[in-house]
């Protein structure tokens, strides 16, 4: 087995355990959602994608055996450390300018910044998407937890957003 099907057999536990520890919570007969309801979803989705993760890994070890014996293989794929440093400075110059520039004008930056940095724009109209998955992004993860969830999220010093 591949590192894949390991890390995917790693958090397949992990997973389980985790929503087996959610079965503990009790529920508030007033409150119509239980407060396990959203960890138990996100194990449960976090089980079975890394469930699919070591069937394609023993899936692909199985075709690569399989493969003709005398073929050349192919060359690793280059490894991008100083492109993980700068998503490392970017998540962190993100956790930095949270409380003075707030939730919405943070998450905002910080997708701009990421997807910026994983494919720079080049013309006016990659321009556009970037803006507008940064804002729906940022909208969608505002009214979710502050209007939906009703969790208080950061204000900025600077910006009072």
């Amino acid at each position: 087995m591949g590192r894949d099907g390991i890390a995917g057999l790693a958090t397949l536990a992990g997973s389980v355990a985790l929503y087996w520890a959610t079965l503990s919570i009790e529920s508030n007969p007033l409150v119509p959602v239980s407060p396990a309801f959203y960890p138990r979803l996100v194990f449960a989705l976090t089980g079975l994608l890394s469930a699919m993760l070591v069937a394609s890994d023993v899936l692909a070890r199985r075709a690569a055996r399989r493969a003709v014996r005398g073929a050349v293989p192919e060359r690793a794929p280059a490894r991008h450390y100083g492109m993980v440093a700068l998503l490392f400075a970017i998540f962190a110059a993100y956790v930095l300018f949270l409380p003075y520039a707030g939730f919405r004008v943070a998450t905002f930056g910080f997708m701009v910044f990421m997807q910026l940095a994983l494919d720079p724009a080049r013309d006016a109209r990659r321009w556009i998407a970037v803006l507008v998955v940064a804002l729906a992004t940022m909208l969608v993860a505002y009214y979710t937890f502050e209007q939906y969830l009703q969790v208080l999220l950061p204000r900025g010093e600077w910006t009072g957003l």
